[in-house]
């Protein structure tokens, strides 16, 4: 073996011809990310893709809280006795059936056990109850004051108070139980038949059962109707999300991802509550707010597939068109033969890595380090989603001033993810998300410690803060880890486990009828656990998509765990490992195959490209045998080389 400093052996004839045939037809091989620079990484198009998320960030504000505020619990109740109805007063009827807790006040569960139609007709009935009359629990239906409710929900119309207050906290998990359903479903369906199909179909489902939602009048109907509704939740917003995201330059990421959230996603959340008491019935507000839902049943019309969708499909011609349209909008010039360049490595590697093989999200786990990397997401992202998930129906139950501290919580969104626009391509990925998710853990605990009700409810919201920045991370994180082949069926699996996980958040919230320290207790422990895992996740800052399989098992193969995009020798936003390729393997290990493989020296092109201004490109640098030659060498000197090694 040969020792540092030692001299490099020569390389062998055949592999300098491998790698002077694979550098010579570089730049016949080009993948999405080589197109974007030339098509427009920002114009126009990707901008009216931007303003098209709107009705999709409503549709999701709506199918998330609108449950939240359907079955919202009454502030005060009391039990219906049916044999009082003739009795003017309520005062005078609760006087004589309710009995008083030890503060003085009227039970909310209980009444007293007494002949109550002998008493009403009785002429000298008493005014009030004897205490010596039995207590039972409230044996049907309970009377309350309409006047102090912001609206009629069904925790109202089916009397799911006291003893049967579970069935909210049921009805809730229904719909979780459907997000997980149809997060596998539509993840594999928008695979096969596109990412356009799985959403419009999403949709149809989310009006169909907000629609039979309107239409319940007993437990089971209604959390029938939500799991329906649960259907179609994840692929409703997400599946267009990752579309965006996909067509903007990685350098515009972030700016899109998260001021798509801030500017229409975190104001509707906000809007919200405010719909449902400006409806005043949860039957209404299920049927109105439905109605624009209808309005994505025509993103078909407008919104384009997935064009790196397209090209895992072998669809590479109705991919160029989108391309070509998109160069249009933007007012770029491409010259044709960068199409043709492009068409011909999307056959490539349609034979090469797509052709005869059904990938699956478990293709992922037959990879050593992707199948780690899936793992750890699917972990982070179930603490994610529970810790979210759980701030946001703290929310409900913090204070009985309901509307207000929901709002205000809601609110945090927009200074998150604001704040995540101008950090988030600085300090990257992995250490904002475990700054946030700490910070947030942190806080829930200090919330949980406190005993006064209004220092409670301001360290909560600011764990909610913490919480909010952390998921929208992640929202964006798992989709850059995974490669394209399995990037829906991917993402929906790892969304899969953090509805599976939010299937938990309605009991611990239902804990806070126990103990409200306790239920932020367990979201702080939470939180910290997760932001540890997110130190084990490779960074995807400034890094191109991985396409592949093996694109995302190598995916940031170089990295350490204490890289900090804006910190070191590595802080410059455009700078590139020196390597030409990113496979992580040495020359020892390479096949005479795989040197010859354009696919494998695909980058080299797109970093000598990225040297040029983008915005006056219009086709791909010349290649000279001096450039190659180089390169070569680059190579060379780039791996120690072993005259004992077998390739």
């Amino acid at each position: 073996m040969t020792t540092s400093g030692a001299a490099l052996a020569p390389l062998p004839a055949h592999v300098r011809e491998s790698l002077q045939h694979s550098f010579a037809d570089i730049s016949q091989f080009l993948d999405f990310d080589d197109l974007l620079p030339l098509i427009g990484e920002f114009g126009a198009y990707q901008k009216l893709l931007f303003l098209l998320m709107i009705p999709f960030c409503f549709i999701a504000a709506f199918i998330y809280l609108g449950q939240i505020f359907m079955t919202l619990p009454p502030k005060n109740h009391y039990c219906h006795v049916f044999e009082l109805h003739t009795i003017k007063t309520e005062e005078e009827r609760k006087a004589l059936s309710i009995p008083k807790e030890a503060d003085g006040s009227y039970s909310q569960c209980k009444v007293y056990d007494a002949n109550w139609t002998h008493i009403r007709s009785d002429v000298n009935r008493p005014n009030k109850a004897n205490t010596s009359w039995p207590v039972i629990p409230c044996p049907g239906k309970y009377v309350y004051n309409i006047e102090e409710e912001p609206f009629f929900t069904a925790t109202m119309q089916f009397h799911w108070v006291c003893e049967n207050r579970i069935y909210a906290t049921y009805s809730q998990m229904a719909f979780f139980l459907g997000c997980v359903v149809g997060s596998l479903w539509f993840g594999w369906f928008g695979d096969r038949c596109g990412r356009l199909a799985a959403v419009v179909s999403s949709c149809a489902i989310a009006i169909v059962g907000s629609f039979i939602t309107s239409l319940s009048n007993e437990f089971s109907s209604f959390a029938t109707a939500r799991f329906i509704v649960g259907l179609s939740f994840d692929t409703c917003f997400t599946m267009i999300y990752i579309l965006v995201l996909e067509y903007v330059g990685p350098k515009y990421r972030t700016f899109v991802a998260n001021m798509s959230l801030a500017l229409f996603y975190s104001p509707f959340t906000c809007a919200m509550p405010w719909l449902a008491l400006l409806c005043g019935h949860w039957k209404r507000f299920s049927l109105l707010m439905s109605f624009p839902i209808i309005l994505a049943l025509f993103s078909y019309c407008i919104l384009p597939e997935s064009a790196r969708w397209l090209v895992s499909v072998g669809q590479a011609e109705e991919a160029i068109k989108i391309l070509r349209r998109v160069a249009q909008v933007n007012k770029k010039t491409v010259q044709p033969s960068v199409f043709d360049h492009f068409r011909n490595s999307c056959r490539v590697f349609y034979k090469e890595e797509i052709d005869g093989r059904n990938f699956t999200v478990f293709s992922t786990f037959r990879r050593h380090r992707l199948c780690r990397h899936m793992l750890l997401m699917s972990l982070i992202w179930m603490a994610m989603s529970l810790l979210y998930d759980g701030h946001v129906r703290a929310g409900s139950v913090l204070d009985n001033n309901v509307l207000i501290i929901f709002t205000i919580a809601c609110a945090t969104e927009i200074p998150g993810n604001l704040l995540l626009i101008l950090t988030l391509d600085r300090v990257g990925r992995r250490w904002s998300s475990f700054i946030s998710t700490i910070c947030s853990g942190i806080f829930s605990l200090i919330a949980a410690k406190l005993s006064s009700a209004s220092s409670m409810i301001v360290a909560a919201i600011v764990g909610r803060f913490f919480a909010n920045i952390s998921y929208n991370i992640g929202l964006q994180w798992a989709a850059e880890v995974l490669p394209t082949v399995v990037r829906a069926q991917g993402v929906a699996f790892i969304h899969t486990l953090g509805f599976m996980a939010m299937m938990t958040s309605p009991p611990i919230i239902y804990l806070s009828q126990v103990s409200m320290s306790l239920m932020l207790s367990i979201l702080g422990c939470v939180g910290i656990v997760a932001g540890i895992l997110t130190l084990l996740l490779p960074e995807t800052l400034y890094q191109d998509l991985p396409q592949t399989l093996s694109d995302g098992a190598d995916f940031g193969k170089e990295q350490r765990i204490w890289h900090v995009p804006c910190c070191g020798p590595g802080s410059h936003r455009h700078r590139r490992p020196r390597r030409i390729w990113h496979t992580g393997s040495s020359l020892r290990t390479l096949s005479r195959d795989e040197y010859r493989s354009k696919k494998l020296h695909r980058n080299a092109i797109r970093i000598r490209a990225s040297r040029a201004s983008a915005s006056n490109r219009t086709s791909i640098p010349v290649r000279t045998d001096e450039s190659i030659e180089d390169e070569i060498e680059e190579v060379h000197q780039s791996y120690k080389y072993d005259n004992h090694s077998k390739i």
